[in-house]
């Protein structure tokens, strides 16, 4: 239908148009070999016609013949078939899900489908706008055009690529059958995944002049690819530095906003017994006599005696320093620690160190000491790959601490820097290396990272809230992938939770308000009955008094000749009792006789 009105829509044309479909390199995919002996020759714009598709994509083929045939019977109407390989770059199309997966460090190794062995066709997405761009200025007489780069990858070459450079450096094949349970990749990715087919571009190479921004490949470029992916997904590492005295809530403070931005908490004490942890396994590794490949031999071994030598000089470092470790080591495992990927991908938080202006040199300089003499007075050439973004320093008086430290439970002072002496000296030796002219913040200040100072002491609040908040609004919004699922329905169990809480909790107010205004009502008709009733025997008592001079006169004139009357009419029984009475009472009227 679509076509029918297209054909009579190109009839009434003006001026001359161009229509380009960006199709698949997948329309090839079941192509024979050109040559049954060598597998290796490229498939090139001359082959088109002799393309066989993948069965996924019966709809793309017929789309193709359906735009080719259009253009051949108007004069003014062009049309364009353009079969793409896999595109890549920007935020990463069908190979995101590697690149999350490795971004996110969340598994061991990156799965490779198959054997991995299979070529897959690809282009970086800009380099397919530059062939559209080509083909509009241009406008070819070849009208079914081929767009890939030079490369020759396999699965196994781009999956072990992006685990390099971003992930754990492993990769894991697992069965094909096993790449269908994966539910974030669809049928077609998985399509363009285990695709086999060499490509190349010879009309583009031949005829266009493409300002190429991947024309070697994926794995050449990768790290221009890399800053494109996380640029474009703001998945640009935060990294921050917390300085203060002891128990000024460096820890705790550093703690909720690793929680809140997902990042690495680097703590000294976690570091040193990691890198020592480290470095044991690699030996004890070698002392079990580990079998390993011919090729790597030699390169283990090396590894294993570097570690070997380390681990005694970490040991007689200690022994000389009464258990201590010289800064050298320190700074050695910090910076190796901010160096590695998870902390390259999503950032770092440095909890309490450095601690003096050395220690800030030593760990974030560049390593060219050829210089140092004619950058003094400048700024420092400092590794811009692991020097903080953000530097707070907290602080608070001396008297503020001490009865911080004074309140804590003795369960959490035993055997911490928290117990009196410690705690005393380690202030102590805060303020006097924070009272010279070259001092931690110092360093940062001359190499233009200004400090974000909070007095704790001033926020008079114990759990640290303010000063989280308050940092949180200087750092801004978080630069990772936001919530995982898991954490999705965790946050809407949460949140229902919270809701029939504050339900529950707002019904409970309404009954008890409601009691407590039923118990007034109560209250104040029952008090209202009590003064009603005393209204009433007031009353009473008052008729009573007034009705006493009342009775006195009925009971003294009135009532003895009623009394008689009443009796005679008994006795008599007349007729009318009323007029009878009324007779007697005029006859014997004391007052008349």
């Amino acid at each position: 239908m679509c076509h029918n009105a297209l054909n009579e829509e190109v009839s009434h044309f003006e001026k001359h148009k161009v229509f380009i479909l960006v199709s698949t390199v997948m329309t090839w995919a079941r192509s024979k070999p050109l040559d049954p002996d060598d597998s290796e020759i490229p498939f090139t714009e001359e082959d088109y016609r002799r393309r066989k598709h993948h069965p996924n994509f019966l709809d793309h083929i017929n789309a193709e013949k359906m735009v080719l045939k259009c253009g051949k019977k108007a004069k003014k109407f062009a049309t364009y078939v353009v079969a793409a390989g896999l595109q890549y770059g920007v935020e990463g199309g069908i190979l995101h899900y590697f690149f999350k997966n490795a971004w996110l460090g969340e598994v061991p190794a990156l799965p490779v489908f198959g054997d991995g062995t299979n070529v897959i066709p690809a282009i970086h997405v800009l380099d397919l706008a530059g062939v559209i761009q080509n083909i509009i200025d241009h406008v070819p007489k070849l009208h079914y055009l081929v767009a890939v780069d030079e490369s020759v990858h396999t699965l196994e070459d781009l999956v072990k690529c992006i685990s390099k450079n971003t992930g754990p450096g492993k990769i894991q094949k697992i069965p094909k059958e096993n790449a269908f349970l994966t539910k974030d990749l669809t049928q077609e990715c998985l399509d363009h995944l285990l695709v086999n087919l060499r490509m190349e571009a010879l009309f583009v190479k031949e005829n266009f002049n493409i300002r190429w921004v991947a024309q070697t490949g994926f794995v050449e470029n990768i790290n221009n690819i890399l800053k494109e992916y996380k640029q474009s997904r703001g998945l640009l590492p935060i990294k921050i530095c917390i300085l203060g005295p002891p128990a000024v809530g460096k820890s705790s403070i550093a703690e909720a906003l690793s929680k809140h931005y997902k990042l690495h908490h680097i703590k000294l004490k976690d570091v040193i017994s990691e890198a020592i942890a480290k470095l044991e396994a690699i030996v004890t590794l070698k002392d079990e006599g580990e079998e390993e490949e011919e090729g790597e031999q030699g390169e283990e071994e090396e590894n294993v005696e570097d570690a070997q030598e380390l681990l005694d000089g970490i040991k007689e470092s200690m022994e000389q320093n009464a258990g201590r470790l010289e800064d050298q080591y320190i700074i050695r495992f910090i910076k190796e620690k901010v160096k590695s990927m998870p902390c390259r991908n999503q950032g770092y938080i440095l909890d309490g160190f450095p601690k003096t202006y050395e220690q800030a040199k030593d760990l974030f300089n560049q390593e060219d000491e050829e210089e140092e003499e004619d950058v003094r007075g400048k700024m420092f050439p400092f590794d811009k790959l692991i020097i903080p973004e953000f530097v707070c320093v907290l602080d608070a008086s001396d008297e503020f601490l001490k009865e911080r430290v004074m309140n804590l439970p003795e369960s959490i002072v035993a055997g911490t820097h928290y117990s009196q002496d410690r705690f005393l000296r380690a202030l102590s030796n805060y303020r006097d290396l924070n009272t010279e002219d070259e001092t931690v913040i110092n360093y940062f200040d001359e190499i233009e990272i200004h400090p974000i100072h909070i007095d704790v002491g001033k926020l008079e609040d114990p759990q640290n809230r303010l000063a989280i908040k308050q940092l949180i609004k200087e750092i801004g919004e978080p630069r990772n992938y936001g919530l995982t699922d898991e954490e999705k329905a965790e946050e809407e169990r949460r949140a229902v939770e919270e809701r029939l809480a504050k339900e529950a909790m707002h019904e409970a107010e309404r009954e008890a308000k409601e009691a407590v205004e039923l118990a007034e009502k109560i209250a104040r008709w029952e008090e209202w009955n009590k003064r009603l009733e005393e209204v009433k025997r007031e009353e009473r008592e008052l008729l009573e008094a007034q009705s006493i001079p009342l009775r006195n006169y009925l009971m003294t004139h009135v009532m003895p000749t009623l009394m008689e009357g009443l009796n005679e009419c008994c006795k008599v029984r007349p007729d009318d009792p009323v007029d009878f009475l009324a007779e007697y009472l005029f006859k014997n009227n004391p007052e008349m006789q």
